[in-house]
């Protein structure tokens, strides 16, 4: 038995490389059947098992059971129950291109897609995604030069040697032969994903005259409830982003789905401990400011994160609301939010949480994907859940962000990292350029990940206030290989490094694979202040050891041990 290549995606994840898709499936079923202890996720790509778990003790834990896990692929393990039977009408804008691409004409094409079966390898890209290969590899085909701004849902399509459909409309390169009425994805089922790794799928040949009714799109359930009886809130104003959040969906990767929940779950939580709430209920993020509600019914309520001037009142002066501390909201009272004095998101709770209902097991909001409650808007009325009397209110408490952050003047940011599972793909002056230069954030950040710029006052150490700034243009990261990666899972805090060479740091819904080397990763601790950093601000990256999170030396320069 040769024992897989585990390597580090933060202190919470492994990644684990191996030779084969087949050792791939062989491993991800070893997971899912036998989890091991603190197991919230595991995800199958192309050659590797992303494992994420709880806390950093198990996941070093886990680190030595994976390496006695048998990788050899087990004979008809692949494809798991009856085949799914997908029936689709072959008139895709590509087809005659696949044709050609391999050999075949369209009829030969046809042929060879409905002739074998076809396995659910992996998901990704959304949710319902699912990456299908074949018996064999005759109708492997490069994506289109050029991506589609728009692939309609139920688009049949190749790439590479896997097959797949997209569940809804998106953009996409991949090369369309046809199209299907079988929903891939639907929230009205019991398993909305209808595709899982190891699904086996049958795809069937039907004629034009055949109805084809339109793929479900995704419910995107609005949060507006109308309160029949106990206290609600009332949305006036929403501001530029309101969302409904909680600490989010594990667990989902394999369909696509991203945990989500709040961007910063350190107020989140300070927001509901305050109340007397658990930690766990949902609450509101919003940003920038401009939020303005309504009390129906007296409320207890809290507010947390970039600490932001707020006013109680009805029609006459308002008077100010505290930060980090609980407060009365009478009935009738407005509560209305200014732009932060510093930081990005502010998190409203309401004793009893907001009592939405549930998509996947959580009521937070993914805007990548479009699950769960929609944005808040003027009108929405949000029901309060009923108040657990075994909870009380909390005393007022220090904010959980840093003072470089609460001050909006001195710098840098300091965020602790750790080596990236693709460190190695990186010349030695680009590892050294991540933590010895400074950053800043772009205005193209979102709750997807924090876009950086290279660039921001030069001789500040770290951890310290630099003194007078000198303006230093920086470097883009180079990689050290141009090798094509294999898109593979991705954890929050991952810093993925596109061609550009600026690193995207990513947030609470970022997409679950990812095709960009990962240089490093953010700790679990301080992905609440990287969702706080607003456009401008300056950051440097302090390297630390996933074992125990103390500083350590530069990655040492060798070359990559993995092609694709």
């Amino acid at each position: 038995m040769t024992p897989p290549e585990i390597r580090w995606a933060g202190p919470r994840a492994l990644l684990i490389q191996l030779e084969s898709l087949e050792s791939v499936l062989t491993v991800h079923a070893y997971l899912q059947q036998h989890p091991l202890r603190g197991q919230v996720d595991v995800l199958a790509a192309a050659r590797t098992v992303l494992a994420v778990f709880d806390s950093g003790t198990n996941a070093r834990a886990a680190r030595a059971a994976v390496a006695q896990v048998d990788t050899a692929p087990s004979e008809g393990a692949a494809a798991a129950g009856d085949p799914v039977r997908i029936e689709v009408v072959y008139d895709g804008d590509d087809l005659a291109e696949v044709g050609r691409l391999t050999g075949l004409d369209p009829d030969g094409v046809i042929a060879v897609h409905t002739g074998q079966l076809w396995t659910a390898a992996f998901g990704g890209f959304a949710p319902g995604f699912a990456y299908l290969v074949g018996e064999n590899g005759s109708l492997t085909v490069p994506r289109r030069s050029t991506p589609r701004t728009a692939v309609p849902a139920g688009a049949v399509a190749l790439a590479g040697n896997f097959s797949a459909v997209y569940p809804r409309r998106s953009p996409g390169g991949w090369q369309l032969i046809g199209r299907t009425a079988s929903r891939l994805w639907d929230l009205d089922r019991e398993q909305p994903a209808l595709l899982r790794p190891g699904t086996a799928v049958r795809y069937v040949a039907v004629r034009e005259s055949v109805t084809l009714t339109a793929p479900a799109t995704d419910a995107t359930p609005s949060p507006a409830t109308p309160a029949e009886a106990g206290p609600s809130l009332e949305i006036l104003a929403p501001g530029p982003q309101s969302l409904i959040q909680d600490l989010g969906r594990p667990g989902l990767g394999d369909v696509g789905v991203s945990k989500a929940g709040a961007a910063d779950t350190a107020s989140a939580r300070q927001a509901n401990r305050l109340v007397g709430n658990a930690p766990g209920d949902a609450v509101i993020e919003t940003i920038l400011g401009g939020l303005t509600v309504r009390a129906r019914g007296e409320l207890t309520v809290a507010l947390t994160g970039a600490p932001t001037p707020a006013g109680i009142g009805r029609d006459d002066t308002p008077r100010p609301a505290p930060m980090c501390s609980p407060f009365a909201l009478h009935d009738g009272e407005t509560l209305q939010l200014d732009a932060p004095d510093a930081g990005l998101r502010t998190y409203l709770a309401i004793r009893g949480g907001i009592d939405v209902p549930e998509v996947l097991g959580s009521r937070s909001t993914d805007v990548m994907s479009g699950i769960g409650p929609a944005p808040l808007a003027a009108g929405t009325v949000l029901p309060v859940g009923v108040v657990d009397q075994g909870r009380t209110v909390g005393a007022a408490e220090p904010s959980t962000l840093p003072a470089t952050v609460r001050s909006g003047t001195h710098g840098p940011v300091v965020l602790r990292i750790t080596g990236g599972p693709r460190h190695d793909w990186f010349t030695d002056e680009s590892l050294r350029a991540l933590t010895g230069q400074s950053w800043s954030v772009t205005a193209e950040s979102n709750r997807i990940g924090v876009r950086l710029a290279v660039g921001g006052p030069d001789g500040a150490a770290p951890g310290t206030t630099p003194g007078p700034t000198t303006e230093k243009t920086g470097t883009p990261l180079q990689r050290l290989t141009t090798d094509e990666l294999p898109s593979e899972g991705v954890v929050a805090g991952s810093l993925q490094v596109p061609p550009s060479g600026l690193p995207v740091l990513f947030l609470a819904d970022h997409p679950v694979t990812g095709g960009y080397p990962v240089i490093g990763v953010v700790v679990p601790e301080d992905l609440g202040v990287a969702a706080q950093l607003a456009p401008g601000t300056r950051l440097r990256f302090q390297a630390v050891d996933p074992e125990d999170l103390q500083p350590i030396p530069r990655p040492h320069q060798h070359p990559p041990t993995r092609s694709s």
